[in-house]
């Protein structure tokens, strides 16, 4: 039904206006309690061979909602019941922000892709925190994914992580630290290995100060060459951080079907979706290898199918996420993709 219904009508809107719509729509929907126990029930399957222990915590499932889907944490609730076995809200910065200008998000139908430029659009951590402190459903597993504001310097951005993890600490059961947008300039620069370990032995310190420390994970680029991949894994180990995401989106254009002038006239922003799914998971691979499978690894970039899923997890990854996949496939993608992993 989506793919022949509700897809071809969502994509006669603009990309933004259409997710804004879809997240208003399934909010309202699912805020009546009939249809959204049909809904659990339709798309959730529940089986313990399912469930993934993880960072001392039991995920449901191995399939979560990728960050940047519910930058506010507006619709957690509502995404809980499609079936996800946890769910990363964010990327969240200290004070609210606008992002950059519209148009920003762009769809490729010929590759499955998106390309977005959003800039850490959010109403800031203050807003998130209200919204979470009003509860959430049981046993869901919320992540947060912070940032920093584009206003804050690169020398002074530990502050700016530093409130968003502080603020978020008694609300999340994870934290993502995102230094790898490539739509806030100059932040992928913090993912150079000086910066970056300052960083994080600065978040662990905090962390580690805690009655019950909470998980710390890295989101990394897929565009990091093999020398700095190697630099991300003897961080960790230095750093002592829990795991890596990998991959945010790319800023490489090759191998496309849209045509090249089409892509020239949408210019700069991250790509996602298919034509991301081997480098992905050649970025996966390689670290669990360089690792030798310490580092838990959550994969996200260009899931589109269960077997693009089972890819990710062969490849050595732990869990799995998608974004522009559900956009494509429609919410049935989270159940297919468990249906599958039982079947293996």
């Amino acid at each position: 039904m989506y793919k022949t219904i509700i897809k071809p009508i969502l994509f006669l809107l603009s990309p933004e206006r259409a997710h804004s719509f879809t997240l208003f729509l399934l909010k309202f929907i699912l805020s009546i309690p009939v249809i959204s126990n049909l809904y659990k029930n339709n798309y959730s399957i529940k089986d313990k061979k399912l469930e993934r222990k993880l960072f001392g915590l039991t995920f449901p499932n191995p399939v979560g909602l990728a960050a940047g889907f519910d930058k506010d944490g507006k619709h957690f609730k509502a995404m809980a019941a499609l079936g996800f076995g946890f769910i990363e809200i964010g990327t969240v910065t200290p004070q609210p922000q606008i992002g950059n200008p519209r148009p920003r998000l762009f769809r490729l139908p010929k590759d499955n892709a998106l390309i977005n430029r959003m800039g850490f659009n959010n109403e800031g951590v203050e807003a998130m925190v209200r919204r979470l402190k009003k509860g959430r459903p049981e046993n869901l597993i919320i992540g947060g994914n912070i940032g920093k504001n584009k206003t804050t310097s690169n020398k002074e951005a530990q502050k700016d992580y530093a409130l968003c993890f502080e603020q978020l600490f008694p609300l999340v059961d994870y934290f993502v630290v995102n230094v790898s947008s490539p739509n806030t300039p100059n932040l992928r620069d913090l993912q150079e290995k000086e910066p970056l370990t300052r960083l994080l032995t600065f978040l662990q310190q905090l962390n580690q100060q805690k009655e019950k420390p909470k998980p710390i994970l890295l989101k990394i680029a897929p565009d990091l060459t093999d020398s700095q991949l190697n630099d991300i894994v003897e961080i960790i180990n230095t750093t002592k951080l829990d795991g890596i995401i990998a991959t945010n989106t790319t800023i490489s254009r090759s191998d496309l079907y849209t045509h090249t002038n089409h892509i020239q006239k949408i210019g700069n922003g991250g790509l996602s979706g298919a034509p991301l799914r081997q480098r992905s998971t050649e970025v996966v691979r390689y670290l669990n290898v360089k690792s030798q499978g310490n580092i838990p690894i959550i994969a996200v970039g260009g899931i589109s199918s269960p077997e693009a899923a089972q890819e990710k997890l062969d490849a050595g990854a732990s869990l799995v996420q998608i974004y522009s996949g559900l956009i494509y496939e429609g919410p049935a993608l989270i159940r297919r993709i468990n249906q599958k992993l039982l079947q293996a």
